[in-house]
This record gives C-alpha cells, structure tokens and sequence, in this order.
C-alpha cells in the first residue's frame, strides 16, 4: 500500500513555505493540527530545520503520516500525537507556533471555535498562528467555485467554510490577533495570527 497523497498539498507547499518562512524565523516549537497525509510536515520540516515540526492527527491517520516520515525523516520532525480537538487535551510541549492547513471548513462549527479558542489560551507569549484554508469575508464568498465547495461541504455533513469576522470573535480578548491575511493559489488565504502580549 503506498503512501496517502492529496494533490492539493502538492499544489499549495510552495507559497505556504515562502510565508512560512518569512513569519517563522525565529519560531522554535511548532503543533500541527490535523497533519493529514503527512505531505506538509516532511516538506515543511526539511526547509525550516531550526523549527521542531510536531505532527498530529486522529489515530487513523498516524500510519499515512508515519509512512511519509519514514521516506524523508528529519532530525526536527516529529511522528504524530493523537490530537483531535473536541476530545483531547492540548498537547505538552511549549509551542510557540501552531500550524494548520484545511482543517477548519472540516470541523464543525464548535469544534472550529474551540480550535481558535485553544490555540489562543495554548500558544505561548508572541506566538504565531498560521491558518491555511477558504475563508469568506464579510459575509461574501472570495468566488464562485468555494461557494460550490461550501454547498458540498454542508451536503456531507461538515462545518463549512468560515467568516474571518466570525474567527475574529471568538477569540476576542484573548490577545490572539489578526496580523496578515495573505491570498494564495484556488481562492484559498493563509491568516497569520499572533498572540499578543
């Protein structure tokens, strides 16, 4: 059995990694929430090797993420913890970083507003919180085809795509802020939080 794939994640690591590496640089210990086939951590981890890359996910999906690290270990990647948020604790670990990438449009809405609300009482003093994914904007969709996309999203039971304005409030006043929304490839945008304090 190979290794899983998702195209998408070849198509996006790029222009992730050129931001990444930008608002990154002096980050140390990142938590990946939802590192799905794998693909991001072993890409990621390999270019920015002063940053101790800790990959997560539910059970199911440690044998994929396993399976990648094993063909491109890295001194600073690590094998998944099981973290699915609605269920488990945050995980130990210090993080000044928190990465995830089309895991918010998946979860349901509680489980999407707990997310931004453990990341903002977890993530250390200035740290930073990149979030990849579709996000509307004032109540609009950013085009016609993730409009599409969220229709399917609902039709087979998932959360949706999100407002900023709607992330925004859940976390207000927790000093988790807003500090970049950058456009990136298939009407998709990479949000750069921090928690400021």
């Amino acid at each position: 059995m190979g290794k899983p794939y998702s195209q998408a994640c070849e198509n996006n690591k790029g222009p992730i990694l050129d931001v990444l590496k930008v608002r990154l640089g002096g980050s140390r210990r990142l938590l990946e929430i939802g590192s799905g086939t794998g693909q991001h951590a072993v890409y990621f981890a390999a270019l920015l090797p002063h940053l101790h890359w800790q990959t997560s996910d539910r059970l199911e999906n440690h044998a994929g993420i396993n399976a990648w690290i094993d063909d491109f270990p890295a001194a600073n990647l690590h094998r998944p913890i099981c973290f699915t948020v609605g269920l488990d604790k945050w995980p130990d670990g210090g993080f000044d970083t928190v990465f995830t990438a089309n895991t918010t449009h998946i979860m349901q809405v509680p489980e999407a507003k707990l997310m931004m609300q453990m990341v903002a009482e977890n993530l250390t003093d200035n740290g930073v919180f990149c979030q990849y994914g579709p996000f509307n904007i004032d109540g609009q969709y950013t085009s016609d085809s993730n409009q599409a996309f969220d229709q399917h999203l609902l039709s087979q039971g998932f959360g949706g795509i999100r407002d900023i304005a709607e992330l925004q409030s859940w976390v207000a006043g927790s000093g988790l802020t807003l500090m970049q929304r950058i456009q990136m490839p298939a009407n998709n945008q990479l949000l750069v939080w921090q928690k400021l304090i």
